[in-house]
């Protein structure tokens, strides 16, 4: 067992640097002896790879990856923590500890510059509040990642790994299945943290699609549909989409019926193949003149 997660060393250390959890962070570090290995081996933390990862704690993830990968790059947006990492790491040299905003970080020149020639893969123990939004922002540059997995909140697994077309899948759902294919590997106790949180967690991984299985041509449409359909998940689809994207009513029942649906149709009800068949037959009316001004053509954000 590493002494990262014996809670009487973690406790030493931290009063000896004067180091006090932070709310506004979501700081809750990983205690229990089993899940960073776990992390670190279904993560593809292994030789030939480098890991980024978001956020250090005391390095308790951190060692898991630098003993498997062969090099670990770490973003951590508190300094405090670096004074008690040099300590907890100070054994091993394939490890790189970044100050900044996984957020706002400039990844892509990170990845480019240290993890030439490697195969790169993101391991982490997020922050909830910026689970989706790092997640999407790491999904939606195209980064040269393979994979990403990362413990999250219980109930946003859930969400995150929800089958598309099944009336737990959202609108985050559908864009991880865009990007990927995700998948829920394990639960972890609240018990597991200190401070221990008021909810549970799972850890999920997503495999980066290197050829997206669907043909869509038009992703920013794509994108509004699916954004507008689950805005208004209850109501029916061809009349959400009529009043989104700015198309009669008539030609959105010419759109549906090209792709072989109703327009009664909910959205939470199409798969990834139905929804990229709208979209390719939408694409039509949504590009014509008399509607490009109330379509518009800018991304969502999920």
């Amino acid at each position: 067992m590493s002494e990262l997660t014996d809670i009487a060393y973690v406790r030493e250390i931290l009063e000896r640097h004067g180091f006090s959890f932070s709310k506004a962070l979501g700081q809750n570090f990983l205690i229990n002896p089993s899940v960073c290995p776990r992390i670190a081996e279904m993560g593809n933390a292994a030789p030939g790879w480098g890991v980024l990862e978001i956020g250090t704690g005391v390095g308790t993830l951190t060692k898991e990856l630098v003993l498997r990968a062969d090099k670990v790059c770490a973003v951590e947006l508190d300094q405090r923590l670096f004074p008690i990492l040099d300590e907890t790491l100070s054994e091993f040299d394939n490890i790189r500890i970044f100050h900044g905003d996984a957020m706002k970080y400039d990844l892509a020149t990170l990845i480019r510059e240290e993890f030439a020639g490697l195969h790169v893969a993101v391991c982490a123990n997020l922050p909830y509040y910026i689970t989706s939004p790092l997640i999407m922002r790491l999904l939606e540059e195209e980064l040269p990642i393979e994979t990403i997995t990362v413990m999250v909140q219980k109930e946003a697994a859930q969400r995150l790994c929800a089958p598309i077309g099944s009336r737990e899948s959202g609108a985050v759902s559908v864009a991880v299945a865009y990007y990927g294919k995700a998948e829920k590997l394990f639960d972890v106790s609240r018990g597991s943290f200190m401070p221990a949180p008021n909810v549970d967690s799972a850890v999920i991984r997503i495999t980066l699609h290197k050829e997206r299985p669907w043909q869509i041509t038009d992703d920013k449409l794509f994108f509004r549909i699916v954004k507008a359909g689950f805005s208004q998940r209850r109501k029916q689809l061809g009349g959400v989409l009529a009043g989104h994207l700015g198309i009669p009513k008539g030609e959105i029942a010419q759109a549906f019926e090209a792709a072989g649906l109703k327009p009664s149709v909910r959205m939470e009800a199409l798969t990834m193949e139905q929804i990229a068949a709208l979209t390719k037959s939408l694409s039509t009316f949504a590009k014509s003149p008399e509607n490009a001004q109330s379509a518009g053509n800018s991304t969502p954000s999920l």
